[in-house]
């Protein structure tokens, strides 16, 4: 999370900043772009902190069930999904993270990412991708 910080926080205050800046010049259409990049980059960074780091958002999945025919989770806000048709497995290339998509049962194509410091353990993990390994 530290590290997500580091890149988006201060990206978003230099866009807006930067932005701010141009919007009170004579070249003011540029500023219209920054504002809209330093929107899109605080959008994508807020979600990315508070789903996948933090666990915070209702649509942040907190637990995972693996059968051989589908994938269960469950969101913080109660909810139940079941990945059932064309689920597939993303390993990290470093290890520090996967991604799981699939389509639930009303058709809809759902994607998760899940990270290391999600699990209260490193054999946890471990195990976990290597039973997910049916799935690439």
């Amino acid at each position: 999370m530290v590290w997500d910080c580091l890149l988006y926080v201060p990206t978003v205050i230099a866009l807006f900043s930067i932005g701010l800046n141009l919007w009170f010049s004579p070249n003011q259409s540029w500023a219209y772009i920054l504002f809209f990049m330093a929107s899109f980059f605080l959008f994508i960074g807020g979600n990315r902190i508070l789903s996948g780091r933090l666990m915070l958002l209702p649509a942040a999945p907190v637990s995972l069930e693996i059968s051989k025919q589908q994938l269960g989770l469950e969101l913080r806000n109660g909810e139940r999904i079941d990945l059932v048709k064309n689920v597939r497995y993303y390993p990290d290339y470093a290890g520090k993270s996967f991604g799981i998509s699939g389509m639930d049962g009303g058709g809809k194509k759902r994607q998760f990412v899940f990270y290391r410091g999600q699990f209260p353990g490193d054999g946890e993990y471990q195990e976990l991708q290597s039973r997910l390994g049916i799935y690439r």
